[in-house]
């Protein structure tokens, strides 16, 4: 499969980002754990390079701790300040705000110095469906913003105080316009950075099977109940998943499509445990 999607208004949404990372000090850059690499968007990189970055290791509820730890020392490796936060809960927003304000230090104790009291402004940027608006209105402790468990929620510009001197810009969730590495693209539709309407359920849904039968096959043995041995094909486990759901049409042919959406929100809702894709 080959997977591309770059709608309209997700160009509209860098060109909003590049003129609005002007009014900015910080950047706030939200990831999801479950596949933190495929979340780095190159069109990023240009949009406040000298600005100070703040990664929110985001969904760290969905992977094991021995995964985050991993993935958390592999940031650092590079230099990056991290955090890590579960943004449907408000215990993490004191770990954002001192990260936050760690990378805005010196701006804070220049205005200090001049006796100034200066309210800072970060924007808030990642991928569609990393829960950027939910972990700001984790971090207001109201929802100020629009959120939704669906990428391309969060269209306008929305400023939000988070704290008595910081201000976040929510922006949209904004993919690339040509993806490369097409096992990241897979990675971000398996999460549901991508609608499944674009790539196509059914197929994608193979391809999910295929790679967890590469990596962690006994997720899909305990949560369906099948077998799998080293010859079996992807097709043979989507139809063991559908048998094994009773998911089969009259006729007795199997329902791939009953059997791709409770696959894929099996994953996507932590039924099958907790999955790290990188």
């Amino acid at each position: 499969m080959h997977i591309q999607w770059y709608p309209g208004h997700m160009t509209k949404a860098i060109r909003r980002m590049e003129e609005d990372v002007k009014l900015v000090d910080a950047i706030i850059y939200v990831l999801d754990s479950r596949a933190y690499k495929a979340c780095f968007n190159p069109s990023f990189e240009k949009i406040g390079a000298n600005k100070p970055r703040l990664y929110v290791l985001n969904k760290v509820d969905t992977i094991e701790t021995s995964d985050m730890d991993r993935i958390v020392a592999d940031l650092k490796s590079e230099g990056k300040v991290v955090v890590t936060t579960n943004s449907t809960t408000s215990r993490f927003a004191r770990d954002v705000i001192v990260g936050l304000t760690t990378i805005l230090q010196d701006k804070i104790e220049h205005f200090k110095a001049k006796g100034l009291r200066k309210t800072l402004r970060a924007m808030v940027i990642g991928v569609p469906n990393t829960g950027k608006s939910t972990l700001i209105n984790s971090l207001c402790g109201s929802k100020r913003t629009i959120t939704g468990n669906r990428p391309g929620v969060t269209r306008g510009k929305q400023w939000v105080s988070v704290s008595e001197y910081i201000d976040v810009l929510d922006t949209p969730g904004t993919l690339w316009p040509s993806f490369e590495n097409q096992e990241y693209a897979k990675h971000l539709a398996y999460i549901g950075c991508i609608k499944d309407d674009v790539v196509g359920k059914e197929e994608l849904c193979l391809e999910f099977i295929k790679d967890m039968m590469a990596s962690r096959p006994d997720i899909l043995e305990n949560r369906y109940n099948i077998s799998i041995s080293a010859d079996s094909l992807p097709i043979e486990i989507y139809e063991s998943i559908a048998k094994s759901r009773g998911f089969i049409l009259k006729g007795g042919d199997y329902d791939y499509d009953r059997t791709a959406t409770a696959v894929l929100d099996d994953f996507r809702k932590q039924r099958m445990g907790k999955v790290a894709l990188e």
